[in-house]
């Protein structure tokens, strides 16, 4: 019986050991690697419908800022405890301004084919932007009034705020499933 008995504690202490490195091995990749969210809302239509599960890859932010055209997460500066997604229009240096429901990068017209054909940039207060260092400017792809808080409403957003970059959507699995635009 005893042996018995030290058996059963040596495999539940297995069991316990195995547990607590999964546990640990989730969490590395959840803070370093990549993480997963979904879509709320409509900000990112036509690209994004809400309820979409995207995997949101952290590696390229630890050798590289965004980069143009990107989707990215990040930690939502006029509300706490939430996140946006959105994609990067300008990088640092870079100037943005938006005339007559278009958007100009650097003083030319930005050529957006994410966006529905047709679409008017609205503006709410300020059409220009310098984009500071460090910083990136970020809008939505819906830009139906009142259709995605971005840029527009809150400034240029700091590179410290982006907790990943999209390139994947893994739900729902139909035609949208896949590498994202």
């Amino acid at each position: 019986m005893d042996e018995n008995n030290k058996d059963v504690k040596k495999e539940a202490m297995e069991w316990i050991k195995s547990i607590l490195l999964a546990v640990v091995i989730a969490l590395f990749i959840k803070t370093f690697i990549f993480n997963t969210t979904y879509v709320l809302g409509n900000s990112m239509y036509p690209t994004l419908h809400e309820r979409d599960r995207l995997f949101a890859n952290k590696i390229p932010l630890y050798f590289s800022t965004p980069k143009r055209g990107e989707i990215v997460v990040l930690k939502a500066p006029d509300t706490a405890n939430k996140d946006y997604i959105k994609r990067v229009i300008a990088i640092e240096g870079d100037t943005v301004g938006i005339i007559d429901g278009k958007v100009y990068l650097n003083g030319e017209l930005l050529e957006e084919d994410y966006i529905e054909e047709g679409a008017y940039t609205e503006v709410y207060g300020e059409n220009y932007w310098e984009v500071p260092k460090d910083h990136v400017f970020v809008l939505g792809d819906n830009r139906d009034e009142g259709a995605s808080k971005d840029s527009r409403f809150f400034g240029c957003v700091p590179l410290e705020s982006i907790k990943g970059i999209t390139t994947f959507r893994y739900f729902p699995f139909n035609n949208r499933f896949g590498k994202l635009q």
